[in-house]
């Protein structure tokens, strides 16, 4: 039993270590690793699924709302691992570092800073956000937001009953890293354990950026899954925080006050209302 035990550990220490390398099984040297073969890349066509085109005819009902996902909840957990990338191979990282290195090298573009998208923010201005640069006795500190400072995302989809297939679909339209504000971080006197939305992408302009970002697939080393299929598969435990409606859209939080429960109960309520809403297409 001892024996099984270790060799167990054993298997899923190398599983983790070879996990999306490409081209192991080829490999005639170390370089070679985690690159794809002329082969490979021959009959490489694979990207994000292509939504199909939504007539707007077509939308018999429709509903904006927002949601936060906890990354504190085990099932959110692929979003925020790894924090230590020490020893993990370049094509592993969370989400947040994933958005991150895609607004580096210029793949992600659409950043706004709100989920009305009314003003694009650019790479320094997103840089700013994150970053604090203190002087204090003549030493400069520099404190920048990592994956650990973030504790969960925004989403804003929309639900909406296609008629022409009779089913009700949801499609994601943005997501936002949700943090501390930097500035206030390691500040005496100073206790603000606010979530602040950091920056909001554009999900369908990000696509390919998660699409090439795997998740580790703990039933299957070889197979991971993307952080597009992720999200667009909804296999993550969030809270509704906000619909769309006459009062400005107003948050839950700002007409249920002080009471976590009854705020929970009415983001239940509003859920419901939604997944009732195919059923009463149906009902003549």
């Amino acid at each position: 039993m001892f024996k099984n035990c270790l060799l167990l550990i054993f298997v899923s220490i190398m599983s983790s270590s070879i996990y999306a390398q490409a081209n192991l099984l080829n490999a005639k040297t170390v370089d070679e690793i985690g690159k794809k073969s002329d082969q490979q890349l021959a009959s490489d066509n694979d990207g994000p699924i292509p939504y199909g085109y939504i007539d707007d005819r077509d939308v018999l009902w429709s509903k904006v709302v927002w949601e936060f996902v906890d990354l504190n909840q085990k099932i959110n957990l692929p979003y925020y691992f790894p924090i230590d990338t020490t020893n993990i191979s370049n094509d592993r990282r969370s989400l947040f570092d994933t958005l991150i290195k895609g607004i580096k090298q210029g793949k992600i573009k659409d950043a706004y800073s709100d989920s009305f998208f009314t003003s694009k923010i650019t790479k320094s201005e997103i840089d700013t956000r994150l970053t604090s640069i203190r002087e204090q006795n003549g030493y400069t500190d520099t404190i920048r937001l990592q994956t650990q400072d973030v504790e969960g995302y925004m989403l804003k989809g929309m639900w909406y009953f296609d008629k022409r297939h009779g089913e009700l679909k949801y499609r994601l339209l943005a997501l936002a890293p949700m943090g501390k504000d930097v500035q206030t971080i390691g500040v005496a006197d100073i206790e603000d354990d606010s979530l602040y939305e950091l920056f909001w992408i554009f999900f369908p302009s990000a696509r390919e950026v998660l699409h090439d970002a795997k998740v580790f697939n703990p039933k299957n080393a070889s197979q991971p899954i993307s952080f597009d299929h992720l999200l667009n598969a909804r296999r993550f435990s969030s809270v509704i925080v906000r619909e769309e409606n006459i009062y400005g859209n107003r948050a839950i939080a700002d007409y249920v006050r002080g009471n976590s429960l009854f705020q929970l109960l009415e983001a239940n309520k509003i859920k419901e209302n939604i997944r009732n809403k195919e059923m009463d297409m149906w009902n003549y």
